[in-house]
């Protein structure tokens, strides 16, 4: 079972910062964005990530490379802290495709087909991040339960927020737990069926794939993973764990990183006092 990372796009909110740096190698306390759902998707049922990159991108790929070179250096200078995590990083177990036209969040997906080889996978957008890794397991238990259908992240939004994502309708089974019968893209708030927003995890039946080779461009002429999900709500059963906004994080504006960062880091120094903990050296 794979974990799915599109990485590809060009970060168009960030420029300049973002002309020679990837969005997703932005800083987050301690480490690049991707990092954190590179760590995620290993921490779940799959067995590899696979990163949906750009071949302009190579600084992606340059994190999750050994350098050797980096780490006899640290060592010798008395920082093996520090070179234990470059060490521990350069050996995750990642895999890259590349996209080689930006023609949308399914397209990206897509690429990876061969990957997946008709197993179920696991989609994690690059500018959300889960810092306890505890969402995709969530996820994965409420598939088992209901014959291994596919399962959505939602988070509710305020109600000026609504219009800004994909929103389900379906039947509410649970507190956190919803029957999907269709998702809406960016509706107006008196036309939206809930404040349950899309959130950036996904869970996906292999069908989903199939579905993604023959779905036509649809909004901005992109080939969109809405239709292809809108699509396989005819055939099967999807579901939608609704998560708390606590513990997810978009870094996908100047605002949301910002915003991720001061929280992330109050939490890093309150954990790291707790534990009576210093800074390395």
């Amino acid at each position: 079972m794979k974990a799915l990372i599109p990485a590809a796009g060009l970060g168009t909110r960030f420029l300049p910062a973002t002309k020679a740096q990837p969005k997703e190698m932005l800083l987050v306390v301690d480490r690049p964005v991707i990092q954190y759902v590179v760590e995620e998707g290993l921490a779940s049922k799959a067995d590899e990530v696979v990163i949906v990159n750009s071949r302009s991108k190579k600084a992606i790929e340059d994190h999750f490379t050994p350098d050797p070179d980096l780490v006899s250096t640290l060592r010798a200078r008395g920082k093996d802290a520090y070179a234990d995590e470059v060490e521990r990083v350069g050996n995750y177990n990642v895999s890259y495709v590349y996209q080689e036209e930006p023609l949308g969040l399914g397209h990206a997906i897509w690429c990876a087909h061969e990957k997946t080889a008709g197993e179920p996978f696991y989609v994690l957008l690059g500018d959300v991040i889960v810092p306890d890794n505890q969402m995709l397991p969530a996820m994965q238990k409420v598939s088992d339960e209901h014959g291994g259908a596919s399962v959505i992240a939602v988070m509710p939004v305020p109600d000026d927020q609504v219009h800004r994502f994909g929103i389900i309708a379906g039947e509410k089974l649970s507190d956190d737990v919803w029957k999907v019968d269709s998702l809406v893209e960016k509706p107006a708030l008196e036309d939206a069926p809930s404040n349950l927003a899309v959130f950036g995890r996904y869970l996906l039946s292999p069908r989903v794939m199939e579905l993604l080779a023959d779905v036509k461009p649809g909004v901005g002429g992109e080939i969109q993973l809405t239709d292809a999900l809108d699509e396989v709500l005819r055939e099967e059963e999807m579901y939608a764990l609704v998560v708390d906004p606590e513990d997810g994080f978009d870094t996908g504006t100047v605002e949301s990183w910002l915003h991720t960062n001061n929280v992330l880091f109050e939490r890093k120094q309150g954990q790291a006092y707790a534990r009576g903990d210093s800074l390395p050296k």
